[in-house]
């Protein structure tokens, strides 16, 4: 398993951390906290290319974090269960910088 994937094999707790270790998935979901986005938003949000961009959504919707919602030819992307992200909650503060005070 390279450090990029997400193994399904993993217990649902192991694989959630996992998939949040990464900063760049970890940028993503917060992003998506705020609401859904297309990979071309988060394309340019991040500054990444966009196969970066796609492999880690798929890690995350492998993992089971985020959910697509197809309209046309266009996906939006949006965390499954956003109350996910107060495992980051830490005294207070929000380490992934959302801004909620104690």
């Amino acid at each position: 398993m390279t450090n990029s994937s997400c193994a399904t094999t993993l217990s649902p707790a192991v694989a959630l951390f996992h998939s949040l270790s990464d900063p760049t998935r970890l940028t993503i979901a917060a992003r998506l906290a705020q609401g859904e986005a297309r990979v071309r938003n988060l394309v340019e949000e991040t500054g990444l290319a966009q196969s970066a961009v796609s492999a880690h959504m798929g890690c995350l919707r492998e993992c089971g974090l985020v959910v697509g919602r197809t309209e046309g030819r266009q996906t939006f992307y949006a965390l499954a269960r956003p109350e996910l992200l107060d495992l980051l909650a830490v005294r207070g503060h929000d380490v992934i910088g959302r801004g909620r005070d104690a």
